[in-house]
Parts: structure tokens; sequence; C-alpha cells
């Protein structure tokens, strides 16, 4: 008998009342604002309510860095917020919400997988609350009053060629990353050259996720650069007086979403910012609630542990002070032997019978990068915890060299079957990350504040990404300039680079060393509160496959979703 499709193990689910699962959290319903029958809006007054009980212990989970094949980031932090229960503790889990862009695309959407999944997933991967529709409608208002400034005269001198203030869209449509705005009669407004970044990527998104209150939130959106002008002096939403009505229409969004997984864990998902030139973290806000709600707070951060989780650790918890107990990694046999250089793999193509073979010197020689991401997280004082996310294909002899290997880098290491068996499945896990939360922990961020944009690029660089020096274009020298001058330089970095290297080079596999990461240009995003660096192409809009998830995605005879994964 076939495995069942995820889309099929969610709709055999059997759900709680939602009072039920906010209860758990000591969350009354007074505090809920109902969406239909399986989702509600969680009250800011949940902050206040819920801050004088005990913290919870903060646990991160991120992964060796991503190949083609995935490595079940979701999935495990699904499976380990479920296995909670099956040891007697209490966990809330703290999600991103996925971009309907990947959803019709080829990713799909970002609900876990198996029997560790978030549900209800057709409303998870679709619109949930419509949170990013608001983002986009509150981006998209401020570039039309940049364009409605242009057109009524431009008081504030914005130079046309400086502008960096863009348009959102949540699809992926790569006709819309270069556009021409304007044309037409004189009537129709000031022709310049402009384009379309995914939602994902708005700093509205950014700041949504970063936002501690609603007035913080309508404070970053004052503090919006939309451009420079003919002197190079930074133009904001302030100025345009924009962020008042950006903040009007994001009311409702600011608001955390409760969901719950297939075995009644409460979850929270909130904000969805972009992995490559974000933080790629779900919302502060989101944890302010959750970290009292249980006794554990179990959250996710995007891509690889020198991506998101260094931007978790240095960004997210600089702005929210939390303090993280722990750092689960998670790995594939599969996805270490393609750190090994050895296999070639192609999205959406059969796995090569040479990778599934069992072969553990392959997971040796990739086992490198799995070292040194426990390395990355070791280097904020964090403990770490490597959950090995087991497939039918993997061997007995393959899981030793990574326990060996866990071991050797001074982590705790615990097979996971989560995906085929639900919390019962990560039960291992979850016991070696309540011994991990138990050590004594010496969080500390990886530079100050204070230090200069250069020291905190090379920082990151040299410590997380093993290269031995950065380079700077001459354009990304006089913006970093720039950015000092104008008083942006005590902000955090956020690297934007390739998630499928270490480095800035994607075709480098395992663990690199001694090379050499080129920042190309530099932009801010000082609403948001990080400036961000950007090595080699940023695709900001993701374009759509030769066979995309929306050629499937339809109702059956019976009206049921189809083709969603």
């Amino acid at each position: 008998m076939s495995f069942p499709s995820d889309l099929e193990i969610a709709r055999a689910g059997k759900p709680l009342p939602l009072k039920d699962i906010a209860q758990q959290m000591g969350i009354g319903e007074h505090l809920l604002e109902p969406y239909g029958t399986s989702l509600a809006k969680i009250s800011l007054d949940a902050i206040d309510e819920l801050k004088s009980r005990p913290k919870a212990k903060y646990v991160v989970v991120t992964a060796i860095t991503p190949t083609p094949l995935g490595e079940g980031k979701t999935t495990t932090t699904v499976g380990l917020g479920m296995a909670m229960k099956h040891i007697g503790k209490k966990a809330v889990i703290s999600l991103r919400q996925p971009s309907m862009g990947p959803t019709f695309g080829i990713k799909g959407g970002a609900a876990g997988g198996g029997y560790s999944q978030v549900i209800p997933m057709e409303l998870l991967n679709l619109h949930l609350t419509g949170d990013f529709h608001a983002v986009t409608a509150a981006h998209n208002l401020l570039s039309a009053m940049v364009d409605n400034h242009l057109h009524q005269g431009n008081e504030l001198d914005l130079d046309l060629d400086n502008i960096t203030w863009r348009r959102v869209i949540d699809v992926n449509d790569r006709s819309l990353r270069n556009i021409i705005v304007g044309l037409g009669s004189k009537e129709d407004g000031v022709t310049r050259q402009t384009g379309f970044d995914i939602t994902a990527a708005s700093e509205v998104m950014a700041i949504l996720a970063l936002s501690t209150s609603i007035e913080d939130m309508r404070a970053r959106f004052g503090r919006i650069v939309v451009g420079y002008n003919t002197k190079g002096v930074p133009v904001t939403a302030e100025q345009l007086s924009g962020a008042g009505s950006m903040a009007v229409i994001m009311r409702e969004a600011i608001k955390p979403n409760l969901l719950q997984t297939l075995e009644n864990t409460p979850v929270i998902v909130h904000a969805g910012p972009f992995g490559n030139i974000a933080h790629g973290n779900s919302s502060i806000i989101g944890d302010m609630i959750g970290i009292h709600a249980g006794d554990y707070l179990i959250t996710e951060a995007g891509f690889g542990a020198d991506m998101g989780a260094e931007r978790f650790f240095n960004i997210k918890c600089r702005t929210s002070g939390l303090v993280p107990d722990a750092a689960v990694l998670v790995t594939t046999v599969r996805a270490l032997k393609a750190h090994s250089g050895k296999h070639k793999i192609v999205a959406g193509k059969a796995l090569p019978a040479e990778l599934l073979a069992e072969n553990p010197s392959d997971v040796e020689a990739g086992g490198a990068n799995l070292k040194k991401q426990i390395e990355n997280v070791k280097a904020h004082g964090v403990t770490p915890v490597v959950a090995i996310n087991a497939f039918p294909t993997d061997h007995k002899s393959e899981h030793d060299v990574i326990r060996r290997i866990a071991a050797e880098a001074g982590a705790r290491v615990a097979v996971c079957t989560h995906f085929a068996d639900g919390g019962a499945g990560a039960v291992e896990l979850a016991k070696a990350v309540e011994e991990a939360c138990q050590e004594k922990n010496d969080f500390h961020l990886l530079y100050p504040s204070e230090a200069s944009l250069k020291e905190k690029i090379e920082t990151v660089a040299t410590k997380i990404y093993g290269a031995a020096k950065v380079e700077y274009t001459a354009l990304a020298t006089k913006q970093l300039k720039n950015y000092t001058d104008n008083g942006f330089g005590h902000l955090p970095v956020c690297i934007a680079k390739t998630h499928l290297s270490i480095s800035g080079d994607a075709s480098l596999k395992g663990a690199p060393t001694g090379h050499t990461l080129t920042v190309r240009e530099v932009r801010a995003s000082v609403g948001a509160g990080f400036i961000y660096p950007i090595c080699g192409e940023m695709r900001t809009l993701p374009g759509l496959g030769t066979k995309p998830a929306a050629a499937i995605i339809d109702f059956d005879e019976n009206g049921e979703i189809i083709g969603l994964s």
C-alpha cells in the first residue's frame, strides 16, 4: 500500500476546537478572533496577559546547507513540537507563513510533511488570514505615494535614478522583475524604470516580523528609505506621509495566527520574510506570546545555519532580547552524500541509484558541512542537537557516521522518523533537546552594534562562512560610506548570498575555506533595521518552471482541492 499524500493525511486529521488549543497555551477565548472554524488571530493583549508567566525554553531549528532534496526543517520542527507531548512537556511551535509563489511553483507549501504537519494544510498554504495581501497592499501603497509625489512636482527632489522602493506581488512572475511605469500621456505619471519583488522580499514583511508592537511597527514604517534626493540624502516614508496609512492597512496583519498540528500541538504562524535578502524568521510578536505559553517554544530559521540561524541570533534575538537555549541542526544521509560533491541531483528528477546505495564514505565526505554548521551554532554560545531526518533508504552504517561526526563536534544527535510516525518518531530528539536546554547557556551575539559595517560583514564572512577575506566593489564601498554617514552604521548586517553553499559560490560544496567573499552592492532596510550586502545575483522574484504546481492545482468532482503539496 502506497504512503498517503500530505494532503490526504492532513484531511484525515482530527482538529480540536481552537479554544481548546488556546487553553493549552493559557490563552483565554476572549483573546481569539476567529477566522472561520479552523483559524484564529490572537489579540496582542495576550502579550500583557501572559508576560507574568514563566518563560519557556527557546529552541531554534536550523539545518545543514540546503540541497535540492530538502532536509525537512519544517517537518522536523513540527515533529519535535509534537514529540514534547510524548515526554510530558507542553510545546508551542512558531513558524513563518508560506508564500504562494513557491506554493504554485516547484517548492510547494510549507506545512510540514507526512504525519508531522500543521493543519488546515490548504488554508495555511493559500491565503491563511490575508496577512500577505496586507503586506502587498501596504508596500504598493507606498510605491504609489512615491510615483504620485513625482507626478505632483517632486518637492522632495527625489533622484529618479536613485529610487530604491519597488513594487511586490505574491506570485512567481519573472516578466515583472524589470518594468517601466508611467507610459502613456502626461497624466499617467512620470516615466521611469522600476520592477517587482515577491511579497516575502518586501521590507514591510521584514518589519512585520521584527516589530514588537503596533507602535513599533508604525515607527519602523516611517523610517523606510524609499530613495535619495539629488544630494544623496535619504527620503523616507514619513516624509511622503505614507507610513500612517501603511500601519492602518497592517492593523490586523500584526496579530499572529493560531493553528494546530495533526496531534493538536499549538502553532503560531506569523510573517514570512525572504530567507535571502531578509532574516528569514517568523515574527517576534508571535514569539513574545509563545515564550510564555508552554514549556518549550520551538521556532524555525530559513535555509542553513550560516544564514537563517545566524540571522536569528544576530538580528532577531538582538531585537527581541530573547535568549535561545538550544539549536536543532537537521540533516539527512542523502544531503550529506550530496555535499560530498560526487552526486548530481536535479530537482524534480529521480534520484541516482548510487545516491541511495549504502556508502558511509560519501556521508563522511559530506560531513564537513555538518561539522561547520555545528561550529556556526556553537560560535554563538548555543548548544547544538543534530536531528537525523531518517529515510527508508538510509543504512545504519550511514547513521553511525553522522553520530560520530556530531559527537566529535560536541553535539547530541537523534534519529527521527517523524514524517512516518508523527510525534512518536521524534521522541529521541525531544529528550536530547530537553537535555541540551538544561545546560548552562553562554549565548552571545557575533558582533557588537558599535562595530563598523565592514567589521560586521567581515566577522560573519570569516567566522561563519570560512572566508579568508572580503572584497568590495567600488559601488559597495561608496554605499557603505553613505549608510555610515547617514547614521545607519549601528545596524546589524543581513548578508544576501547563495543558500546552496556556506560560501558565496553555489558550486562550492561541503565546508569550503580560504575563499573570498565579494560584496557587489549594499542596500539598506532602515525600517526593518538591517543593512544587506549583496554577494552575487539575488533573484527577488522567482519565475515559474516548465511544470509548475499551478498547472495541476485544481478542484475535483467533489469540490476538493487537488495537486497541493
